[in-house]
């Protein structure tokens, strides 16, 4: 086996990580002797080895481990001695049964497991090679902010139950929860009592603070706050949920800060970054799609080789299985799943702001579609327009699309 540099490697690693310690299994490229030990997940102890190994075979090594990123594979990547190919988990544990049906299973075992897979099957694995630091760093970024909307998503669902046992009719007053507004008004007034006490003009200097001007809607919030009736008047209800509101409160403003900071760390690094024009101008798309749809395509035009191929990747694409007479297909279950919701969710997104995107979603419900199955659709489709885009370099036009739908006969234009 050879290096991407067609240079012979020197050793073959095979790494089952750990978060204390990892399992090793070393096989010199000149025999078949194979070497086992346990390395602790110390950065000190780690660079000794990696030292050693340099010194004794030069380079370059090859390195099997389950992981495209994190811990290890950040402490190997400083050197350039490694070459690292990420094997999926899910590949190594079939690999393993094949040879112990018993499910047997031990972390020694895995290591030398992923050197054989790398050594009998290296066609089948392709070596990691680490994008730009902007690109790594706003992939890290958008996954964590997508964290966060999902806490925020938790706690305001939190928020709502325990508003309905004891102060249902803020849920009324208020569109939406999830808002630095909310926050200050619940800390202000966390029961109905409070907020009944609280006078006319000072109601509306908070409001007026908060920048909420609109006459009328101001009138009618005073107005249903002075006339709301308290749900219960026990103590023994209102105090413990009155606390956990306050609570759920705090970690709602910590919660919406953080997202905060988070959109302008992603917009100061993706607007920077040549490709990002590409996917900015996309329908739909907007500040926090735009970025996502940067990171999943990425700078390494060379990764997918076709449409299909990054259709595939991303669990758009639908698996077909035959056998004998029988004939199916299903979503495809392994996949990156970030990935699959960002381009299933910016789909969505275009179905209301793209003329042919809403015709062909239209289209695949009538068929009898659900929406996801409809959004899926809906996704292959782009994906194989932005991949044209991503490989020319030239920004989406719909008009430029219609044109060519057009000159086709395509019936999502007939049927419009």
């Amino acid at each position: 086996m050879k290096s991407p540099t067609n240079q012979p490697f020197t050793a073959f690693i095979g790494i089952d990580w750990a978060d204390r310690k990892h399992d090793v299994c070393v096989q010199p490229a000149d025999c078949e002797r194979r070497e086992f030990l346990v390395i602790p997940h110390k950065v000190e102890m780690i660079n000794d080895w990696v030292q050693s190994l340099i010194q004794r075979f030069g380079s370059p090594i090859a390195v099997a481990v389950e992981l495209s990123k994190g811990p290890i594979v950040s402490a190997l990547q400083k050197f350039d001695c490694f070459v690292i190919y990420p094997i999926n988990p899910s590949t190594l544990a079939k690999y393993r049964q094949a040879f112990t049906p018993s499910r047997a299973k031990d972390d020694p075992t895995d290591a030398e497991f992923a050197v054989d897979l790398l050594l009998r099957h290296s066609g089948r694995f392709k070596p990691l090679q680490p994008q730009s630091i902007e690109i790594r760093a706003l992939s890290s970024l958008v996954e964590q902010r997508r964290s966060l909307v999902n806490d925020k998503i938790r706690i305001t669902n939190r928020l709502r139950s325990a508003f309905k046992q004891y102060y249902p009719q803020v849920l009324d007053w208020f569109d939406h929860i999830d808002t630095p507004l909310f926050c200050d008004f619940i800390r202000h007034w966390p029961t109905l009592t409070q907020v009944k006490r609280a006078r006319k003009n000072t109601l509306e200097t908070f409001f007026n603070q908060h920048n909420m001007r609109f006459a009328q809607l101001l009138a009618d919030r005073v107005e249903a706050i002075k006339t709301a009736t308290p749900l219960t008047s026990d103590d023994a209800i209102i105090i413990p949920y009155r606390l956990q509101a306050l609570v759920l409160i705090e970690q709602l403003s910590v919660t919406l800060e953080g997202i905060k900071q988070f959109d302008q760390e992603i917009e100061n690094i993706a607007r920077k970054h040549s490709d990002y024009p590409l996917f900015s101008a996309l329908p739909g798309a907007g500040p926090s799609l735009a970025p996502r749809l940067l990171v999943a395509f990425g700078e390494q035009r060379e990764r997918y080789p076709s449409a299909a191929d990054l259709q595939k990747y991303a669990g758009v694409a639908p698996v077909t299985e035959r056998s004998g007479k029988k004939h199916w297909v299903h979503w495809r279950w392994q996949c990156p799943t970030f990935l699959r919701q960002t381009f299933t969710e910016w789909a969505a997104q275009t179905i209301n702001k793209s003329f042919w995107a809403g015709q062909y979603y239209q289209q695949q419900r009538a068929k009898g579609c659900t929406y996801q199955a409809a959004v899926r659709a809906l996704a292959f489709k782009w994906i194989r327009i932005l991949y044209r885009c991503w490989q020319t370099g030239k920004p989406y036009n719909e008009s430029t699309y219609l044109k060519a739908l057009e000159h086709r006969g395509s019936p999502l234009l007939k049927q419009a």
